[in-house]
């Protein structure tokens, strides 16, 4: 909130995701018991054990991880928002398991905006062509763009990558495709969030802040 209105933004246009991986759900509990609901997770079978013991009834959960195409028969129907979307071949998956379970989900196209062979994600260049290929899927709702910057202590050598998602998100808006809105901007953890909030960040990923260091590395 402090963020945003340093920004000159609204706090309620911004959602706080807390990222549970490697959380016990001692700590979620306690996380949720204080009100907050919405929260991450990376990996698919720690993620599918806690939705199971914890419900979907107050608990919200996004995928933020790496998503393999073999598990995208375990996330789609469980998670409100995917944010790592990183080719359109997964997207064609997702689609496909969502017509399955005759159900509509909602993604984020996950952007390496800073070309790192370490970092999974769409290349900017390929963005509307990617976006091309998804328009149409029935079984998919693109809300969004997501990006994971170089891990760097300075938050403010972050800011360029975001400033960078911003300005591609509102290229791709000018196009004009019809049901890709792309109103969300997924940016910004624990260290950089609060840049992340000044360039635009909608949703913003942040578990070490929350939760202190992970309990496990699974």
């Amino acid at each position: 909130a402090d963020a945003a209105e340093k920004s000159g933004r609204n706090p309620q246009s911004i959602r706080l995701v807390a990222v549970s991986k490697g959380v016990s759900f001692e700590k979620i509990t306690e996380v949720g018991n204080c009100g907050h609901q919405l929260f991450g997770e990376n990996k698919v079978q720690e993620a599918m054990e806690k939705i199971e013991r914890l419900s979907r009834d107050f608990y919200r959960w996004h995928f933020i991880g790496h998503l393999q195409k073999n598990k995208v028969k375990f996330v789609v129907d469980q998670f409100d928002l995917i944010h790592s979307i990183d080719s359109a071949s997964l997207a064609e998956a997702v689609h496909k398991k969502s017509c399955e379970h005759d159900t509509v989900t909602s993604v984020l196209i996950q952007i390496n905006v800073s070309g790192e062979e370490s970092k999974f994600g769409v290349d900017p260049g390929n963005l509307k062509k990617t976006l091309q290929k998804v328009f149409g899927l029935r079984g998919l709702r693109v809300e969004g763009l997501m990006t994971i910057p170089p891990w760097d202590p300075d938050p403010e050598n972050s800011r360029t990558y975001f400033s960078l998602l911003r300005t591609l998100r509102d290229d791709m808006v000018k196009l004009g495709m019809d049901h890709i809105a792309l109103d969300e901007l997924s940016m910004g953890m624990s260290h950089d969030f609060h840049v992340a909030i000044e360039e635009g960040a909608t949703l913003v990923r942040v578990g070490t802040a929350i939760f202190g260091p992970r309990e496990t590395t699974g």
